[in-house]
């Protein structure tokens, strides 16, 4: 068994005993590899072992292995990094998922960039749970707008929120921003039924998330290893 082979299969038990911890079925929660900076030979080799989700930062090192990988018609590939009004068209014919949505201005162009042979884009809103002035993301005041615009947008399917948490080891300060999230989605599901989706926890919040109601974790360094930075990141 190769070490690639090893940290995903770590990662997938990981996952298992989180959710069996939680008292939740472990097909309800989605692992996201998360691939950005990796070879695409790298990606495949996930894709062997049975990992059909990939998540991308970079518009660029993406589209490299989208391209590289075309031959895998059933991969899924997330866009997971901040999106610039230039990138937006590649993203909206190339990618499956954007999980990084928090202005209507880039959402509109996702949507009237999205070619009309492909099914919609599926869109998860990013929530500034933790309130950090550093990180992306609405506002829980600002929530419910956007959502509003996007789910009247026809070539975006909102699908629920991502959020990244805090960087604490205060464990119950994590797991009320996890439940807020959790809340979050609940309340828009009553207008959005659709809504099904909630990433949030990566590798050192996994459990902690998958207790709190994530039905995503995105997992990059404990199943590619340190990252790679690419020479263009755009």
């Amino acid at each position: 068994m190769s070490t690639l082979e090893q940290h995903y299969q770590a990662v997938r038990q990981r996952l298992n005993q989180a959710c069996s911890a939680a008292g939740r079925d472990a097909q309800d929660v989605k692992l996201l590899a998360v691939s950005k900076t990796k070879p695409a030979a790298m990606v495949e080799a996930v894709y062997q072992l049975g990992q059909r989700s990939f998540g991308e930062n970079y518009v660029q090192d993406g589209m490299d292995k989208i391209t590289a990988l075309s031959h895998l018609d059933d991969i899924d590939w997330h866009f997971i990094g901040p999106l610039q009004s230039n990138k937006t068209r590649t993203v909206a014919e190339h990618f499956h998922w954007v999980e990084t949505i928090d202005r209507e201005k880039i959402a509109r162009r996702l949507n009237d960039q999205r070619p009309d042979h492909m099914p919609p884009l599926n869109i998860l809103l990013q929530v500034n749970i933790s309130g950090e002035e550093q990180k992306s993301g609405v506002t829980t005041a600002q929530l419910d707008a956007l959502a509003a615009a996007v789910s009247q947008m026809p070539r975006l399917c909102l699908r629920g929120l991502m959020c990244i948490a805090e960087h604490t080891g205060d464990e119950e300060k994590l797991a009320q921003q996890f439940r807020q999230m959790k809340t979050l989605l609940s309340d828009l599901q009553g207008r959005y039924p659709q809504l099904d989706t909630l990433s949030m926890g990566m590798s050192a919040d996994m459990e902690l998330a998958v207790a709190c109601g994530s039905s995503e974790v995105r997992i990059g360094t404990d199943i590619f290893g340190a990252r790679d930075y690419p020479a263009n990141n755009g």
